[in-house]
């Protein structure tokens, strides 16, 4: 479900006007969310770690709303959900895209994810559905390989995106603190910095609560 954003009436309204008429309206930072507490739990408790944080990171877009604005045609429109589409690394080390339903409850989520996980799998080539194209999700990817400080993604201008961008890297110990980066990209005309750091304050709450 999604409703229409009254722009006339919207504080930003001239915000939005200024940057959708880039030709890149995306704007990006890369910082360090404290993975400590997060990944003991997950190995006391046997689950997945990558599908734990990413479920948090989906609580944290679902509780700030600029994170679920998006431009449709003429309009912004508000989605009551979102859910994720994510990278998903096959043996033959090509990739798919994979959706990923979001559910509050992190057992329901993590069921409903390693289904969609072994279909892509099992499959070939980018996986381009209905599913994973959805305007209501935001576009994950990992690189557990290595950190970063910054990364840029593909971006085909001729396409009006707006759907936010995070990237999960590896982890390393920081004074005795497991830190991992995070790096995100909104379109500027839907949200600033402050909105981006009320999603990194959530999720970080979302992080250290079990």
């Amino acid at each position: 479900m999604k409703r229409i954003l009254d722009i006339d009436t919207w504080n930003r309204k001239e915000h939005y006007h200024f940057f959708s008429g880039f030709d890149e309206p995306f704007s990006g930072l890369t910082t360090e969310v404290d993975v400590t507490r997060a990944q003991r739990f997950c190995k006391d408790k046997g689950i997945k770690f990558s599908l734990y944080y990413l479920h948090k990171s989906m609580l944290a877009s679902n509780a700030v709303e600029a994170f679920r604005y998006r431009i449709e045609g003429e309009q912004v429109v508000i989605y009551d959900k979102i859910h994720g589409t994510m990278t998903v690394l096959r043996s033959d080390k090509t990739f798919g895209f994979t959706h990923f339903e979001f559910h509050v409850d992190f057992e329901a989520f993590a069921v409903a994810a390693e289904q969609s996980i072994q279909m892509t799998k099992q499959s070939s080539g980018l996986c381009f559905n209905e599913k994973n194209q959805r305007a209501d999700s935001i576009h994950y990817t990992t690189s557990p390989w290595f950190g970063f400080s910054s990364l840029s993604h593909a971006r085909d201008y001729k396409f009006k995106d707006s759907t936010p961008k995070i990237a999960f890297g590896k982890y390393k110990m920081v004074n005795g603190h497991l830190m991992m980066p995070v790096s995100i990209h909104v379109h500027h005309g839907l949200m600033d910095a402050y909105h981006i750091s009320l999603f990194l304050d959530n999720f970080q709450q979302n992080l250290n609560q079990f």
